[in-house]
């Protein structure tokens, strides 16, 4: 009897185990696209490695930014969707609000 109730336990806990990893996998699923796979799709082709290949003061190193005034996550989705000449307009029908978001904590976090 105590062998069967073992069984049963060790079934609920492979059970709870399954269902966890299952709604972990939604949830990462639920999340989209990271920022680099983002940048990498709408921005690297005219910011290579964080550079500019229009106009090379325009960079997206830290010191670059900065020297724009441009400072946190906001700044950039500023830029995104209101740009100077030469760079494309990133409206909301192209990049979502949270994945502009993503792309610029990304852009933040990795030209430094």
């Amino acid at each position: 009897m105590e062998e069967n109730i073992m069984k049963k336990l060790f079934a609920v806990f492979v059970s709870v185990a399954v269902v966890g990893v299952l709604v972990a996998a939604c949830y990462a699923k639920d999340k989209g696209p990271s920022g680099e796979a983002l940048f990498k799709e709408h921005c690297a082709v005219c910011h290579p490695d964080g550079g500019n290949i229009i106009n090379a003061k325009f960079a997206l190193h830290e010191k670059d930014l900065k020297a724009q005034g441009i400072t946190k996550p906001e700044d950039i989705v500023n830029k995104m969707r209101n740009p100077g000449p030469g760079m494309t307009k990133f409206d909301q029908k192209t990049i979502s609000d949270k994945d502009a978001s993503k792309i610029a904590e990304y852009v933040l976090k990795t030209f430094k």
